[in-house]
């Protein structure tokens, strides 16, 4: 063999060795500058790089049932003819659920004034209003939530950067989910803020916290297209404009990044927020907690009331919008969380009817790295293959896998079955996911 036969020979295979490893790691490269840049590469490219999605949620093995969910009406009714009004309001809407999870939302410190919530002020508000010393930053990697709570702060002259809040929120860099209470206790807990996160919000509530002064975090659904799929995202509203209908937010994911704000309609937000219960997260110095009391609707100053106001809303709803999967599983939600608080275990059977509902009608792949109730539900309705088959489906996906609230439900269905190994082996998991949660159980 002539020494210039081996010479290209030995350059056809380096190109070969060089063609298999550009191969291998060109996909992780392209999605790597998309997720560093998401509006840098075009749809086409991530198209063919990108993994093929998961297919939606399972559906329930049985169909809803139709006579528990004829019912819920009058438990709400018999709720709200027993309900006990708080002398005092209390800035506490929380999530407890069922043990061990309770330690995942420190308690709420008690306000700092004594306050009587009122309605809202008839005083016309401002027609537009554009709040000003407002940054946007981009977000790493999964990390809207203390993306968002960093740019808040910031509002506020708290100065934090949103690697050291995502670090202490949840340790694991791959973590999928930050919950808003999780969101709320890094501010009460580590900083000079204070901060309460709500259910039930409307557009006229977010205008009229923007008017007073307060940016407003949301929990809402994002879809930015068809390879990347829905997903759950937070968003920072600063301003209002009426004579367009449009909400001004900084989005740490969309931009643009030169704190112009984004401009959506409103019926757009109030879409995608409703796919999150109209979840709201508020940030505000201590010594404002009067105002902020003044500003809320009675009905959200008190934890039951709260979720019972969106129980009602979401079942009235379930009449005109009856193929809506998000209002079936905003209505799970709140019924979820009356349950838990009013210590009525028939109102998990509710629950997992309207849940039934919405995975027969089709939920998001995503759906469970962000809200949990379902899982709350059916254990409460002792609905354990329930929450087998829907825990498999999000770890069936590498991002689910890293959602450490999924191994906690599965420990405790693993628990009520009996088998200790198999529940002390997925909590394991979930504790070495956030380590967080082993000082919770210690607490406990």
């Amino acid at each position: 063999m002539t020494r210039r036969r081996i010479v290209l020979l030995s350059l056809l295979g380096v190109l070969l060795i060089g063609a298999v490893g550009l191969y291998l790691v060109y996909p992780r490269l392209i999605l790597a500058v998309h997720n560093r840049y998401p509006k840098s590469v075009p749809n086409a490219l991530l198209e063919l790089v990108a993994t093929p999605l998961p297919t939606a949620l399972p559906a329930p093995t049985r169909l809803a049932d139709s006579n528990q969910l004829s019912i819920i009406g009058n438990q709400l009714a018999e709720l709200q003819a027993t309900a006990t009004p708080s002398p005092i309001p209390t800035l506490q809407p929380t999530f407890t659920p069922q043990s061990p999870l309770p330690g995942l939302q420190s308690p709420t410190p008690e306000p700092t004034q004594t306050a009587t919530a009122r309605p809202p002020t008839a005083t016309p508000l401002p027609t537009a209003v554009r709040l000003e010393n407002i940054e946007i930053i981009p977000q790493k990697f999964n990390n809207c939530g203390p993306a968002n709570l960093t740019i808040t702060l910031g509002y506020h002259g708290i100065e934090v950067d949103q690697l050291d809040v995502g670090d202490a929120i949840k340790p694991n860099y791959d973590d999928r989910n930050v919950s808003p209470w999780e969101l709320v206790d890094y501010v009460n807990n580590e900083t000079s803020m204070q901060a309460r996160y709500f259910v039930g919000g409307d557009v006229m509530l977010l205008k009229q916290f923007i008017a007073a002064g307060y940016p407003v975090i949301i929990e809402k659904g994002l879809y930015p297209n068809a390879w990347e799929g829905w997903m759950g995202h937070y968003l920072t509203v600063v301003g209002y404009d009426d004579t367009s209908q449009e909400f001004i937010s900084l989005d740490t994911f969309l931009g643009p990044w030169d704190s112009s704000g984004r401009r959506d309609s409103y019926d757009t937000v109030n879409e995608f927020w409703q796919m999150f219960n109209h979840t709201f997260v508020l940030v505000y110095p201590p010594e404002d907690e009067a105002e902020v009391v003044s500003l809320l609707p009675s009905e959200l100053t008190d934890p039951v009331t709260m979720w019972r106001q969106t129980a009602v809303a979401n079942q009235q709803l379930t009449a005109t919008q009856p193929d809506n999967p998000y209002i079936w599983f905003n209505l799970g939600s709140s019924l979820t969380h009356l349950a838990d608080l009013t210590k009525n275990p028939t109102l998990y059977a509710s629950a997992t009817a309207a849940f039934d509902q919405a995975r027969t009608i089709g939920l998001p792949w995503r759906m469970l790295w962000y809200q949990f109730e379902p899982y709350e539900a059916y254990l409460g309705a002792d609905r354990l293959e329930d929450v087998f088959t829907l825990s498999d489906a999000i770890l069936s996906s590498a991002g689910g896998q890293t959602v450490e609230e999924t191994y906690v439900y599965r420990s405790q269905a693993f628990a009520t079955l009996g088998d200790e190994t198999a529940a002390a082996a997925a909590l394991a998991t979930a504790i070495e996911l956030n380590p967080n949660l082993e000082e919770t159980l210690n607490e406990e």
